[in-house]
């Protein structure tokens, strides 16, 4: 399976917050049990530091992963284009089997308004 691609928009000093929905190939809900997720920004895919990691939240029940960042983290970011992609993994598998979900390109526009 081959991730999918998604273009986001950060505004630079606000809440970030996206809901990502998966179903599988019958369009029923992904079972997210027994899953976690890591999800991070980097400015390449060649840089050596994230740019911030993602706080991610599964709802297993509706096969739902919200990605989330808070104001003073997106202050921090510098505006421009970054890379990201989201990974989830079994808790419960000993191969540590990761499959990467979604991928793209992260917009940030730069605020105005500072505190």
């Amino acid at each position: 399976m081959s991730a999918g691609y998604q273009e986001l928009f950060l505004e630079q000093g606000t809440s970030f917050n996206t809901t990502i929905t998966l179903d599988d190939v019958y369009g029923e809900t992904y079972n997210l049990y027994n899953f976690s997720s890591s999800s991070q920004m980097r400015k390449s895919y060649y840089s050596a530091n994230t740019t911030a990691v993602f706080y991610t939240f599964i709802n297993p029940t509706n096969g739902e992963i919200l990605l989330s960042l808070d104001a003073p983290t997106t202050a921090n970011i510098y505006p421009g284009r970054y890379v990201y992609d989201l990974v989830i993994y079994s808790n419960t598998d000993a191969s540590n089997n990761t499959i990467r979900i979604l991928e793209g390109i992260i917009n940030v526009t730069p605020s105005v308004t500072r505190f």
